[in-house]
């Protein structure tokens, strides 16, 4: 094992996400969603009169739609009152486009960031880092070499300002449109932070590009924007890290995230949630995949108390493919509601989605995933599998597949396998010298090495060990 690895598994983990600090913020708005809420943040920003229109679009909408409501299964969500978060804290530092060294961050936001491990992280194995505290990115860099391929990485609020025509172009139009649901037009009224990465023509971004979302005050909401555009042959790695301390109130997590995949190009998405069990995590994720691209979305979540996540896919031109791979872990109290949706829509697409849940002490797991083949979308195939595993008679996991097909000259297959922990497995570890906590660790790192494995050996370590502490109950 590499000297990074051991200094990896070293961490105290639990630390590193569990810590909270003191607010700090230089702007601070009312609880609750009202028109005066999404003017200051427009204001604050100095935004352009598009985006404050489209601002204003999305809350009036976001008004008029209902709470989700008669999904069978879904989470419950009664304990979510959106008129007690507060939408929008803005940290209080000197540079409002985000440093580019560390260095100059205040030292409470340095020491968070040091303690997930984020500097450490971008000197070792990446292209470019953005890092955002509360509702503003406050660090952002991207490699030389990258930029000078032009190569844009910078945070949401700097791409409205010097990207605007792209933005303008991309932000919420065709891709995740607010009127989607009630949380994407909550969502599109008050964004704040987030990435914008654009990758020219047959570029290959041969590191990973991260950004990491740490939503510290209590009662609060965060909002992040995700725009990621990759022009045809391009290829790029972009992972998202995500995580709060647990507080006695609510907090919100609802984040959008836009994937625009040009003909030939390849773009693989991967994020770890670790959530506090005090948060909704409640996003929309949609990528648009066109002649010959390739999408892929590697997921992690876990921490939440109730998680409602379905990044999808639309396959627009022929020949484009999808591959989803996710995990869900479920503990006491906890309701995770996760899937996939992928959208044939042109001949010889092809699509793959792999679910992992792990579900204990009464916690619920479910799949939830959407396949639509359209007619005229022939040669295409898709293939879902979904296993579970529970560690008690109390957890529950399910398993709700849709399959809408129009087309029949397609290959569609799906299977599904639920299993508990046998206590003969347990006995035949223990019996190798085993103890019963590290047997069920064994298990369940070798029920989710088909998703470790295509992560990044430092996110791959990281996760089993969120999962190690989730299992001993000592998270959030």
């Amino acid at each position: 094992m590499s000297s990074d690895q051991d200094h990896l598994q070293e961490t105290d983990t639990e630390e590193r996400f569990e810590f909270k600090k003191e607010e700090k913020s230089a702007v601070r708005s009312d609880k609750g969603l009202t028109e005066e809420v999404v003017r200051l943040i427009s204001e604050d920003k100095d935004e352009p009169e598009w985006m404050l229109e489209r601002r204003l679009r999305a809350f009036r909408q976001y008004e008029e739609m209902p709470m989700p409501s008669g999904w069978p299964g879904m989470p419950d969500l009664s304990g979510l009152d959106v008129e007690e978060i507060v939408p929008y804290i803005r940290p209080d530092v000197d540079k409002r486009e985000g440093a580019d060294d560390w260095e100059d961050l205040p030292d409470e936001i340095q020491d968070t960031f040091e303690k997930l491990g984020i500097p450490e992280a971008e000197r070792k194995a990446l292209s470019g880092v953005g890092a955002q505290y509360e509702s503003e990115v406050v660090y952002q860099n991207m490699q030389e070499q990258w930029e000078e391929k032009g190569v844009i990485f910078c945070n949401m609020d700097e791409a409205v300002q010097e990207h605007e025509e792209l933005v303008k172009e991309h932000f919420m139009t065709n891709c995740v449109p607010p009127s989607d649901n009630k949380f994407a037009a909550l969502h599109g009224a008050v964004w704040s932070g987030g990435s914008f990465v654009y990758v020219p023509e047959d570029v290959t971004v041969e590191m990973p590009v991260q950004a990491y979302f740490r939503m510290n005050s209590e009662g609060m909401g965060q909002f992040e924007h995700t725009l990621i555009i990759a022009e045809p042959g391009s290829e790029v790695h972009y992972i998202e890290g995500c995580s709060a301390p647990k507080y006695g109130t609510h907090n919100l997590h609802s984040g959008g995230v836009e994937v625009f995949v040009k003909e030939d190009a390849h773009v693989q998405y991967s994020t770890v949630q670790n959530w506090s069990k005090n948060t909704y995590n409640l996003n929309t994720k949609r990528a648009i995949a066109e002649k010959g691209g390739t999408m892929e979305w590697i997921s992690g979540s876990m921490g939440s108390k109730a998680t409602m996540l379905y990044p999808s896919t639309i396959l627009k031109g022929r020949g484009a493919t999808d591959n989803h791979i996710t995990i869900a872990f479920a503990g006491e109290g906890q309701d995770i509601d996760t899937g996939a949706k992928v959208y044939h829509n042109a001949p010889d697409t092809k699509s793959t989605v792999e679910s992992k849940s792990i579900a204990k002490d009464g916690g619920r797991t479910n799949y939830r995933g959407l396949v639509q083949i359209a007619d005229g979308a022939e040669n295409s195939s898709t293939a879902v599998e979904c296993d579970a595993l529970m560690f008690d008679n109390e957890s529950t996991s399910d398993t709700m597949p849709y399959m809408e097909i129009e087309e029949s000259k397609v290959n569609v297959a799906h299977e599904a396998t639920v299993g508990k922990i046998g206590d003969e497995d347990i006995f035949y570890l223990q019996s190798r010298g085993l103890d019963d906590d590290d047997a069920k660790q064994m298990i369940v790192s070798g029920f989710i090495e088909p998703i470790t494995e295509e992560l990044p050996i430092e996110y791959a370590v990281e996760l089993n060990r969120l999962i190690e502490l989730e299992m001993e109950g000592s998270l959030g």
